[in-house]
Parts: C-alpha cells; structure tokens; sequence
C-alpha cells in the first residue's frame, strides 16, 4: 500500500462516472455537470466510452467530443474514458486524441483502458471486432507500448503483429511526463490485467465484493511493483451510499460513483449536489 505514517489518514478522491446515455448524450450536458461537479467539490469526471448499450437505452455520445466539452469547460477536475477499449480504436489515433485532450485541459487527462467485453451490448461482434480476449489483450498491450513511445515526442518506429506505426513523431506532447497516466482495468482474479496495470499507472477493479479483495489486489499490486506504490492510483467504483472508507483503507485512492445506465439527469444532479466522499 501507500507509504503514509500511521497517524496520517490518507485522502480518498472522489469522482463522478458517468454513461453518456439518453438524457447524458448530450456533450453541453456533460459539461455543465462538469462545471457544478468541480464547484461543488468533486475531483474527477470521468465518463462511460461505449458505441451502444442494451435497451431500454436509445441514445449514446461519443465520449471523446464529451471529453473536450468537459476539458473547456472546467479548470480543475481530472477527467477522461473508463476504460476505452483500446484494442477496437487505432492506436495511432488515440495518441492524437490523447495529447491534444491532454494539451486543451492543461494535464488534466487520465486514460482508462481495458479489453472490453461483448456480453452488455454486443458492441464488438456487431462492428466486427476481434472477439477472442488472448488476441484483445495482445492488441491492448501492444497500443499501449504505441502511446507510451508516442507521448515521448520522438519517432516511433513499431512493427508488430496488430499495428504498425513506420517513423511517425507525435507532436505536440501531452503536457502530463512522461505521459498521460494509465489505469488499467480488469476483474481482481485475473492475473494478467493485474501484472499489466503493475506496469501502468493505476488499476481499476471491476465487480469488487468486499475490502478484504481489495487488500489483496494492493499487496499483489505493490509485489509487482517492488513497494513503489507512492504515485500509484487504485480507483474502486461504489454505488451512491455505500461507505467507501473500508476500501479506502484497503488501499483505495479514488472512488468513482456506480451509477445505472439510463439513469436520469435529475438524479445525477442529486448526486452531484450531495458532494463528494467525506
């Protein structure tokens, strides 16, 4: 875990999360709930990157027009995609997106990704996406080496079994250095999304159960990592009303509310004005 004195109580940031569906699919929304959520306290917005969901949900918005509606409209929240499915988006493209997102917020941009899954809405087998996870978690890791080596400002030269990027600089910069920061999402009794996010920036656990599986996930995480866990982030969703402080001492840095797709607009304003985690 994080290296705090025991009588230092560390500080559990808190953000809103958010599907960009129905009464949400509208980026001026997004961005003025933005704006409320960094007055009234909150510390990050990040949003659903879906391209369709189940119904009864009919509408849904891109989420990275969202994002730079979001970045104009605020100066102090962190925000950004949890989790973008990398492996269906071109890497090259991404690092593109990244940096100038990461340039129009001044640093503030962190980039969840993740395999993604075809069980919630079919997304992947009805656009024609690769479907098989070994093959999904080699892309993932592979546009992942892409970005790091992108947001360096030098050459990139990569030539692998998913994507080639043949001599490309990738300029301007993301302010943030070495590079924008990278959660990594994955289920807590999976080992290989745990060794990945090691490598990263942060880990984002899906289905989490009890504090005690968050512990666990935190040791692993800080064995990988040789006990360097100072600047690591672990980002724990929570319905509204459950008590985020036992995962908190479990190692949580940051709670991301848990709230349904569909949900209405005025309930997330509920939310919104009820403030973030004491």
């Amino acid at each position: 875990m994080r290296h705090v004195p025991a009588d230092v109580k560390p500080r559990l940031r808190s953000a809103l999360w958010l599907p960009l569906f129905d009464e949400l699919a509208d980026p001026r929304v997004a961005a003025r709930l933005a704006a409320e959520a960094e007055e009234a306290g909150w510390d990050g917005f990040f949003v659903w990157d879906q391209l369709c969901w189940r119904e009864p949900v009919r509408q849904v918005a891109d989420s990275w027009i969202a994002l730079a509606a979001i970045a104009t409209a605020t100066e102090r929240l962190r925000f950004g995609p949890m989790v973008t499915v990398l492996p269906r988006r071109r890497p090259a493209k991404v690092a593109r997106e990244t940096a100038t997102l990461d340039q129009l917020s001044g640093g503030r941009l962190t980039l969840g990704v993740g395999l993604g899954s075809d069980r919630f809405a079919g997304e992947l087998s009805r656009t024609g996406e690769q479907l098989d996870d070994r093959l999904r978690g080699q892309m993932l890791d592979e546009s992942l080496a892409i970005l790091a080596a992108a947001w360096s400002g030098e050459p990139v030269h990569h030539r692998g079994e998913h994507y080639t990027v043949d001599g490309m600089t990738f300029l301007p910069r993301p302010v943030q250095r070495p590079g924008v920061p990278v959660w990594a999402a994955g289920f807590p009794g999976n080992p290989r999304p745990i060794r990945r996010a090691a490598r990263l920036d942060g880990f984002f656990p899906a289905n989490l159960e009890h504090p005690d599986q968050l512990a666990e996930v935190v040791a692993t995480l800080t064995e990988l990592r040789h006990g360097d866990m100072d600047s690591y982030d672990i980002a724990i969703s929570l319905p509204v009303g459950v008590d985020p402080e036992p995962y908190a001492r479990a190692g949580a840095t940051w709670w991301l509310t848990d709230i349904d797709p569909g949900v209405r607009l005025d309930t997330v304003r509920g939310v919104l004005r009820d403030g973030p985690a004491a």
